[in-house]
């Protein structure tokens, strides 16, 4: 195992400063590679990837297929990420968090409906310390009752009471549930203090990780590193995680369903309008006019005191936010707008989405528009890819389900290829089918989604 005392790492990193200082090195503006493209490869039964830019920081990302999609018990995912970084077998809490501050290092753990990230940003030498800690957090973190009772349950307790106060991730999370019910449908954060109290506790979280940090189940990316060193690395230090999970990971294919929830609320209005969407680059199901569609309905505005181009931006009631997002998973996709503001507001925007559709539909939209709308997707796909913490969430959840990068030079080109025809199609198919539409707010004003013209 490599290891370093915190005083012979301080000594170690005034010489390489020093050798820096009488060495040639590559200038930071001098790319390492010519695209966004990752290196792919497999080493002691561990998926890994990386791309190598320039520059002097590095970020490195432990994605495991955790999310709440997958957890057997309520509460499982956010109990496990809360517990990242609070102690191994071989460093105490404190250890971690006093070398870290030293090294100038930030050390994270998220979780999405897919995946639980593990996340450090270090300078680029300090690469082999935390591939290290990353493989000791997913093979020996200590899970004790005590930390659970007096840490882990009050961060859990806060981001439910976050979730209820807000209107908009309440309608988010439902609509999900409507479309998929059980998996991509389970809420991010728990809704309720019933079922996690009820299920959850140090042990069991030891448990589920046993199952989310076996090798099947999880792949390490890296940005900002060289490949050749990052591969010698992940070969030496993750040798002791389990080469298979303690029990497998239930994953049944995402059958979307649909349908209509509605939930009165007096902190805002909020209503989200969900349809079958695309699924990742990486996924079967994988459709580019989707992205364009989601661009063509939009709604934010990419110019600063302008409505913009989008049918939704120019169409929203005043004082009324509306987004269109199209979310993509391993194997399927959503395609939901949100609308938020006074209730009048929420309504008469939420027929506008409608009818938008529709002229889609009926190919009452020009050419210009949906060439606009290509452009703005290519842009989106390219900035969100680009985006470090997003790319190495895609690209880790890839290499897990199918073995493969999310290559997002590869994701331009087919978005560019997207036609006027399939994007009309693409639209008519959200009107044949069930939707998904979750209102949360005063329901007195607030429409069903048959009074919009909707079916459900």
């Amino acid at each position: 195992m490599f290891a370093r005392s915190t005083a012979c790492r301080g000594a170690q990193r005034a010489a390489r400063q020093h050798a820096a200082r009488h060495t040639p090195r590559r200038g930071l503006a001098a790319p390492a590679s010519g695209s966004f493209q990752y290196q792919a490869g497999e080493a002691q039964g561990v998926k890994f990837a990386s791309r190598d830019f320039a520059g002097p920081t590095t970020t490195l990302a432990l994605v495991a297929k955790a999310g709440t999609r997958y957890q057997p018990l309520p509460g499982l995912t956010e109990g496990l990420a809360n517990f990242a970084f609070r102690g191994t077998e071989r460093r105490s809490t404190l250890r971690i968090v006093r070398e870290s501050e030293l090294l100038g290092a930030a050390l994270t753990a998220h979780h999405s409906r897919e995946n639980l990230v593990l996340e450090a940003k270090f300078l680029r030498d300090d690469l082999p310390y935390y591939v290290e800690l990353l493989a000791e957090v997913a093979s020996k973190t200590r899970y004790q009752p005590h930390v659970y009772a007096e840490e882990v349950l009050p961060l859990i307790d806060f981001a439910r009471k976050k979730f209820l106060a807000s209107v908009t991730d309440m309608a988010t999370n439902s609509v999900h549930s409507l479309a998929f019910h059980r998996g991509l449908g389970i809420p991010t954060a728990s809704a309720s203090p019933t079922p996690y109290t009820k299920y959850l506790d140090a042990a069991t979280i030891a448990y589920y990780s046993r199952i989310a940090y076996a090798k099947p189940n999880f792949a390490v990316v890296a940005n900002g590193a060289d490949h050749g060193d990052f591969s010698k690395w992940v070969s030496e230090f993750f040798d002791d995680v389990p080469a298979e999970p303690v029990s497998p990971i239930e994953s049944k294919q995402t059958k979307y369903v649909g349908g209509e929830e509605r939930i009165a609320h007096d902190g805002g209005n909020a209503m989200v309008i969900a349809f079958p969407g695309s699924s990742s680059f990486t996924g079967k199901f994988y459709k580019p006019e989707i992205a364009v569609l989601g661009s063509l309905l939009g709604g934010q505005s990419a110019v600063k005191w302008s409505k913009g181009f989008t049918i939704l931006g120019n169409a929203a009631t005043p004082g009324t936010k509306v987004k269109t997002t199209s979310a993509i998973y391993s194997d399927a996709g959503l395609l939901y707008i949100t609308i938020t503001g006074s209730a009048n507001g929420v309504a008469d925007t939420a027929k506008a989405a409608v009818e938008a559709i529709q002229k889609i539909a009926a190919g009452e939209i020009s050419s210009e528009q949906i060439s606009k709308a290509k452009a703005a997707a290519k842009f989106k796909e390219l900035e969100y890819g680009q985006d470090i913490r997003a790319g190495l969430e895609l690209t880790g959840n890839g290499l897990i389900n199918s073995t493969q990068p999310y290559q997002i030079d590869e994701v331009a080109k087919a978005i560019e290829g997207v036609s006027e025809e399939a994007v009309k199609k693409a639209a008519k198919q959200l009107l044949e089918i069930r939707a998904s539409v979750s209102s949360v707010g005063d329901l007195f004003v607030l429409p069903y989604a048959e009074e919009l013209g909707l079916n459900v």
